[in-house]
């Protein structure tokens, strides 16, 4: 999978939309001091951006050099490659101490990893006992009920046999997902989405959130276009029938968010 990441990582920075900066003064929120933040698979350095505004540092890790070689700047985020799942010790050597992280986050990207060998890291680095993970991701866009049919049946169709397992725990909203971590007050995961990203976009932008994902490159690997002239069609008549050619498009927005105790 990481090659497939590499080689979309320039249709991932161009489609995909950014986090509202209320889903991190709510993490914020739930930290006692706001020391370090570690963002894990930051891919562009999109959430860690945000997070360096609230944090005094943040150490933003991912697998993909590609990626990271994308990601802005700022004087407080420190960008480091690592491996697909590291020791303790390799924690420690490029991430940072035992008990010295105040948040974890993970974007759009724990359905990837080896949990239990992250989940191994996370209990390791976070401060005992009020250190906290918090993992999020969105799945299908909302538009309006013309282009929703039409993204559902597409996504039925022409996405569905290319998704790759870790995909489906993210089509589930992450109900499924193993979180061995202390409940957070004020939060449940089964309920309506705290959190909305709302995204500007033209039918083009649309199409390049679709071209983002990963069944899309493993479908043009095997030599199918997902986005085929008919359903390209189908899309513009359903785009063209508010004479709106910029939509809001909605992203509800799932979290997992707990406490890591005294573990």
């Amino acid at each position: 999978m990481a090659e497939l990441f590499i080689k979309q990582a320039e249709k991932y920075v161009e489609g995909r939309p950014n986090y509202p900066p209320e889903l991190f003064e709510f993490i914020a929120s739930k930290t006692p001091s706001h020391d370090l933040a570690w963002d894990v698979g930051t891919g562009n350095g999109q959430a860690a951006q945000s997070l360096a505004g609230i944090y005094k540092n943040v150490i933003a890790t991912d697998t993909s050099p590609k990626q990271l070689s994308l990601a802005t700047m700022l004087p407080n985020i420190r960008y480091q490659q690592t491996p697909p799942t590291m020791s303790i010790a390799e924690v420690e050597s490029n991430v940072a101490p035992e008990s010295s992280v105040d948040v974890v986050t993970i974007a759009a990207a724990i359905h990837w990893l080896d949990r239990p060998n992250f989940y191994q890291q996370v209990k390791w680095v976070l401060k005992k006992p009020h250190g906290v993970i918090a993992a999020w991701a969105y799945f299908l866009p909302e538009v309006n009920d013309s282009v929703d049919a039409v993204v559902q049946r597409f996504y039925d169709i022409a996405l569905e046999p290319y998704l790759e397992p870790p995909v489906r725990l993210a089509k589930d909203k992450y109900r499924s997902i193993d979180f061995p971590f202390e409940p957070v007050d004020g939060v449940d995961h089964s309920e309506p989405p705290l959190f909305v990203i709302e995204k500007l976009m033209t039918l083009d932008h649309y199409f390049t959130f679709f071209r983002s994902w990963s069944a899309y490159q493993i479908a043009r690997e095997k030599g199918v276009e997902l986005l085929s002239d008919d359903f390209v069609e189908d899309f513009k008549r359903a785009w063209a029938e508010d004479g709106q050619e910029q939509k809001v498009a909605k992203f509800p927005i799932f979290l997992r968010i707990g406490r890591v105790g005294n573990m």
